[in-house]
């Protein structure tokens, strides 16, 4: 039995489909029955539990040969990531009791910085799970490719998408959502032991322009790329509703400056295999409003 967790997400979810194809029974773990619904439908098992108590969730995680661990993500996080630290803790008292076989972590590029930036939430993951004493991985993704769907309006409408990633011709290091459920199935199926850092991006990184490009190809209409100016970022994100918009804006910084990477620029990397293009197809197509 294989658990797991942030199924009803991209990336949970092509992890979930990836065992299953394999033959291997998944156990769900999901907030609410009706969110399992349509896994138990295709024939997982599961189990109700959060990260708000460490006891369902260590019920949810027991005897299972291994476990996909996904952090709820926070995008716009308290001061110090105080709303953040709680559930880490919970996420490690459950497994600490429930002891799976092995254990598959999604971390993220940057998570090896301490300078601060939104990712630092991951980097408190990997520190408070490393001393488990169970078989560990960290796969630490790159940049979504998904994070375009904020996108597809503005490309589809205007032929412009606004990016924060600046200078628009300096490419950096993305994956599509599909590569990183796929890779971590894989990973679930293996044998190691101790603690490791596996890293994935695609099979070339990604600029701007080149992201506007992938648009303009999915949507047959020219798609250009304008930055959004530094200055401008903070207002912005506030009239989104954030009320802490830093640690977003230095993550976003980090991939500008290019110290939020990975250790050898990617040269060890895993790499994907979905290209830009059919993502941003994908992404697209599954848009409210496409034809």
């Amino acid at each position: 039995m294989f658990a797991v967790t942030a199924i009803t997400g991209k990336v949970g979810g092509a992890v979930a489909r990836t065992l299953l194809a394999a033959g291997h029974p998944v156990r769900a773990v999901v907030r609410s029955p009706e969110r399992g619904a349509a896994w138990a439908a295709r024939g997982c098992e599961v189990a109700v539990a959060d990260v708000s108590d460490a006891g369902p969730l260590a019920t949810a995680l027991a005897g299972v040969e291994a476990a996909f661990i996904l952090l709820p993500p926070v995008f716009d996080p308290a001061p110090d990531f105080a709303d953040v630290k709680p559930a880490i803790a919970v996420i490690k008292a459950a497994l600490a009791k429930a002891k799976p076989g092995r254990l598959v972590v999604l971390s993220t590029i940057g998570a090896d910085s301490a300078r601060p930036n939104l990712l630092n939430s991951l980097r408190f993951l990997e520190e408070a799970l490393s001393d488990l004493p169970l078989p560990i991985t960290f796969l630490r993704a790159a940049w979504f490719m998904e994070n375009a769907s904020w996108d597809v309006t503005s490309a589809r409408d205007q032929g412009v998408i606004h990016s924060y990633l600046q200078p628009l011709d300096r490419p950096v290091p993305m994956i599509a959502t599909d590569d990183v459920g796929r890779l971590a199935a894989e990973l679930m199926q293996q044998s190691w032991s101790g603690r490791r850092i596996v890293e994935l991006e695609a099979a070339e990184r990604v600029s701007p322009d080149q992201l506007a490009a992938a648009f303009g190809r999915a949507l047959g209409r020219r798609v250009v790329a304008q930055p959004v100016p530094r200055g401008d970022w903070q207002a912005l994100f506030r009239e989104q509703g954030m009320q802490n918009p830093t640690p977003r804006m230095q993550m976003i910084d980090g991939f500008n400056e290019g110290w939020i990477d990975f250790r050898d620029g990617g040269v060890h990397a895993c790499k994907g295999r979905i290209p830009l293009g059919e993502a941003i197809a994908a992404l697209v197509r599954s848009h409210p409003g496409a034809a």
